[in-house]
């Protein structure tokens, strides 16, 4: 969002300079308008160009039309899931989810921009919890229990 909002303040900054010290109106206004387009097509151009995705095993997102970047992490690496939302992110009910990872303090593994940010953590709870019995127990809690001894004569267990 601030993307936009950057965009749009340089293109009012333009239209207010260019036509108080050149005094030139129309051309400020062009100017202007071509700033606020580039803004708008950009934005949408990343927005159409970014994909999030959730499964039971990853979060992934890529990024790119023309180069494609793809950044991954394991959901059992997912330590905590928070949401923002600005004033303007409320008002068109999009915001930012933040994953916080294992042992990758040096990268942001972010959504952005994501309609219903709390839909995504609900997504995302849902998940982990989907994906809990698939995986081996934690350290620290018992293994399951072993089978009885097969019984000499008996047939083994299936």
């Amino acid at each position: 969002m601030s993307f936009y909002v950057g965009g749009l303040i340089a293109a009012a900054l333009v239209l207010v300079i260019l036509g108080l010290l050149a005094d030139s109106w129309p051309l400020a206004v062009v100017v202007a308008a071509i700033i606020a387009g580039l803004t708008l097509v950009v934005g949408y151009l990343r927005r159409v160009s970014t994909k999030y995705l959730i499964t039971t095993q990853r979060l992934r997102i890529s990024r790119g039309l023309v180069r494609r970047s793809v950044q991954e992490t394991r959901l059992d690496r997912v330590q905590n899931v928070n949401y923002e939302q600005g004033v303007l992110d409320r008002l068109f009910r999009v915001g930012s989810v933040d994953f916080d990872t294992a042992g990758t303090d040096d990268s942001e593994f972010r959504f952005e921009w994501v309609n219903g940010p709390e839909k995504v953590v609900k997504a995302v709870d849902e998940a982990i919890h989907q994906a809990a019995p698939l995986r081996s127990p934690t350290p620290g809690t018992a293994p399951p229990p072993a089978p009885p001894p097969a019984t000499p004569g008996s047939p083994p267990p299936s």
